[in-house]
């Protein structure tokens, strides 16, 4: 696993912006390389406030949309559309707004689906489904994703992988149903930390005074049992970007030399 590096922006704005932007640069690049790039996508304030700015962003066109495929970390245990969903809010911030193939499109099951409300086997259902969109030099029941996304809660929780609760503490299954979550809605599914750890890259967000606590423990040696965030890292990178609000209780050692 991969050290984390941080980058560290003025504000909650010019964050978004710059990672959109960053985030474009690996889509073509990973295209250029191999044809396709799969990105797994957050939810939350600054993962919606990321593809709003993609949607804005000038070089969103340099995307060959059609080529992409898109996974999401976690989502709220909901009716198909309803505003709370993840998949509802990145679509409308912009997936409905560029061309991409809708077989590529991978949202987590939704209450009112096949699997009713059966949590867990609609996360068996993803779990499936995730493995057989795995290649086999991947050597891995997930797809190796180029950039795999996750919002940082005030309590150090990434995905719906809370501290303490069952699902942190999976080992072996890539997705898990979440019972009991201290937010709302209780009823979730999540990628496990053996599937995060599977992205080649991991990117977490986080932007705002809520959100420095968090950063300073997850980034200071926590256990990730107690701070899920800790645990969330990428094979070749993790990469920590947040506003300096979010930045402002990290240990000096730890804060970045030059900062954007």
């Amino acid at each position: 696993m991969s050290t984390p590096q941080l980058v560290v922006h003025r504000d909650k704005e010019l964050m978004a912006q710059a990672a959109a932007a960053r985030l474009i640069t690996k889509i073509v690049d990973a295209q250029a390389s191999r044809g396709s790039a799969s990105i797994v996508l957050t939810g939350g304030r600054n993962g919606n406030g990321l593809l709003a700015a993609l949607s804005s962003a000038p070089a969103r066109d340099a995307v060959d949309w059609a080529r992409l495929d898109l996974w999401w970390g976690d989502e709220r245990f909901l009716p198909e559309g309803d505003p709370d969903r993840n998949d509802t809010q990145a679509r409308a911030a912009l997936l409905d707004s560029v061309p991409l193939d809708p077989a590529r499109v991978h949202p987590m099951p939704a209450s009112d689906g096949p699997y009713g409300s059966d949590v867990d086997a609609a996360a068996e259902a993803y779990a499936a489904e995730l493995a057989k969109a795995s290649a086999p030099e991947n050597h891995a029941a997930v797809p190796a994703f180029d950039v795999l996304m996750l919002g940082v809660g005030p309590d150090t929780h990434v995905a719906s992988l809370f501290p303490e609760l069952p699902a942190v503490r999976e080992t072996e299954r890539t997705v898990v149903g979440v019972r009991g979550a201290p937010k709302p809605p209780p009823t979730r599914i999540s990628l496990t930390l053996p599937a995060i750890r599977s992205a080649r890259e991991v990117w977490l967000l986080a932007a705002g005074e809520d959100k420095a606590e968090a950063a300073a423990i997850a980034l200071s040696g926590a256990g990730e049992v107690q701070a899920p965030a800790a645990g969330a890292q990428g094979r070749s990178r993790t990469l920590w970007l947040l506003d300096a609000a979010a930045a402002s209780q990290l240990p000096r050692e730890l804060y970045p030399a030059a900062s954007a």
